[in-house]
C-alpha cells in the first residue's frame, strides 16, 4: 500500500498536481510516465524512487532499533541522520504531488484485469515451452560441486569472518545505542559465515 504519510507534507503547498486518477496512470500522483506495478498497484517512476528512499531509512532504522521515523530529526550519529533527512525530503515530494482525492482500489483492479487477461491470452512463446528432463549426465553437472569453486566460496567466507571479528574487537567496551545494536548484527553475521561455513564442509566431504 501507499507509504507516503500525508500529516508531514509541507506547509503552505498544494498536494494536489492532476485532478482525478485516469485508468493507466500512477494511483498516488496521476502521472503516466514510466508507469509499473509497485505493491500491486501501479505507480509512477518517481513515486517508486522516492517510495524506495523511505524503505531504505525504515531498513535502517529497524536494521539497529532506532526510533521510528516522522517528527524530529536528532539522530545518534551523521549516517542515522542522512538517513531520516532523506526520508523526510522524499516524503515531502510524495505529499506535494499526492492527488486531491486517491482512487478507489476496486478502479483500479478493474482497470488492470483487461492487462492481465491480454498477457495470459498472449501465444506462448518457444522459450516458454516445457523444458525436457535433463538426463542423468546433465543432472550430474548441476548437483556435482566443482572443487575449485567451493574453495573459492570457503575463503570469502573466511575473509569475511576475519572482517566480522575485527569490527566486533573495534566495538568492544563502546557504548551507546548504535554500538550495541552494531554488534548484535555484527554476531548474527558471523554465526551466520559459521553456518555457512560448516555446509560447505559437508559438501566438501560429501565429493570426496
Amino acid at each position: 500500500m501507499i507509504d507516503a504519510d500525508s500529516s508531514h507534507g509541507p506547509t503552505g503547498t498544494t498536494t494536489v498536481r492532476i485532478a482525478r486518477w485516469t485508468p493507466g496512470g500512477c494511483v498516488w500522483c496521476g502521472s503516466t510516465d514510466s508507469v509499473e506495478d509497485f505493491r500491486n498497484e501501479p505507480r509512477c517512476g518517481l513515486c517508486r524512487e522516492k517510495e524506495a528512499v523511505i524503505d531504505e531509512a525504515k531498513h535502517f532504522i529497524g536494521m539497529y532499533g532506532l526510533r521510528p521515523l516522522g517528527g524530529t530529526l536528532a539522530s545518534e550519529d551523521e549516517e542515522e541522520r542522512e538517513y531520516r533527512v532523506t526520508a523526510r525530503d522524499a516524503r515531502e515530494v510524495l505529499n506535494r504531488i499526492r492527488l486531491e482525492k486517491l482512487p478507489d482500489p476496486a478502479a483500479v483492479r478493474k482497470a488492470l484485469r483487461p492487462r492481465a487477461a491480454a498477457a495470459g491470452n498472449a501465444p506462448a512463446s518457444p522459450a516458454s515451452a516445457p523444458a525436457k528432463a535433463p538426463t542423468k549426465k546433465s543432472q550430474a553437472g548441476v548437483t556435482g560441486i566443482d572443487a575449485i569453486e567451493l574453495q573459492s566460496r570457503v575463503e570469502k567466507l573466511l575473509g569475511q569472518l576475519t572482517s566480522v571479528d575485527e569490527q566486533i574487537s573495534a566495538l568492544d567496551g563502546v557504548q551507546g545505542l548504535p554500538a550495541r545494536a552494531r554488534m548484535k548484527d555484527l554476531e548474527r553475521q558471523r554465526t551466520t559465515v559459521l553456518s555457512t561455513l560448516a555446509a560447505l564442509e559437508k559438501a566438501r566431504r560429501r565429493t570426496n
